[in-house]
């Protein structure tokens, strides 16, 4: 064979690796979208200082005050919507249950292919919110909070993790995940400011003091 053969063979085959490696892009899982980007940790720093500080108050609280779970598009709910967000290779039925995928949990750090094993956190919950300022809202504000997909307010996780979680902050508990603190104080402080929530004395020092090592 010539060498002027043997390169055009050489360079044949580079285009049809080339085209093959295209093809295979498009046809591979696209990597699956999580928790919308919190804010900087210098502009949740920024936000924290603003945010005001006051004791917290529970009276009259009801999780049902909270419309939450309400369809988003066509058959889907707030929780399905998250679960297909949050997931890989998720695959839903009619009904946009998901019936198949896989999901990691940045809170623990496990792997999950059942969507029973997951709960969609609040992560400012809903009882926190209520007891910083939501109590005076609208039933309407409450709604937008808990179904809100815009703000990083909603996530899928281990199911026991977040019931361990409960309506607790910053100041009693964390992902046990080191790795995503900053991300979670970040997501928390954003939430806040956004919905003009208080926070109390000992939430507002973790938050500081995460904040600090971000």
């Amino acid at each position: 064979m010539s060498k002027f053969y043997a390169r055009r063979r050489v360079s044949i085959l580079a285009a049809l690796s080339g085209l093959i490696a295209s093809v295979s892009l498009f046809n591979a899982p696209t990597a699956s979208a999580a928790l919308p980007t919190p804010v900087s940790a210098a502009t949740a720093r920024t936000y924290l200082a603003s945010l005001t500080v006051a004791a917290e108050d529970r009276t009259g609280y009801d999780r049902d005050l909270f419309p939450h779970w309400i369809t988003q598009s066509g058959a889907c709910n707030t929780r399905e919507v998250v679960l297909k967000r949050d997931g890989t290779n998720v695959v839903q039925d009619s009904s946009c249950a998901a019936t198949s995928g896989s999901w990691y949990s940045v809170y623990d750090g496990a792997t999950w292919t059942a969507a029973s094993d997951l709960d969609i956190d609040h992560l400012v919950p809903l009882a926190e919110a209520w007891d910083s300022g939501a109590d005076s809202w609208t039933t309407s504000r409450r709604q937008s909070f808990a179904n809100d997909l815009t703000r990083p307010q909603l996530i899928a996780v281990t199911d026991n993790v977040n019931q361990a979680k409960g309506d607790q902050d910053p100041a009693t508990w964390m992902p046990s995940r080191t790795a995503y603190r900053c991300t979670y104080v970040r997501a928390w402080v954003q939430v806040k400011y956004y919905y003009g929530l208080s926070v109390d004395s000992a939430e507002k020092s973790a938050l500081t003091n995460y904040l600090a090592s971000c």
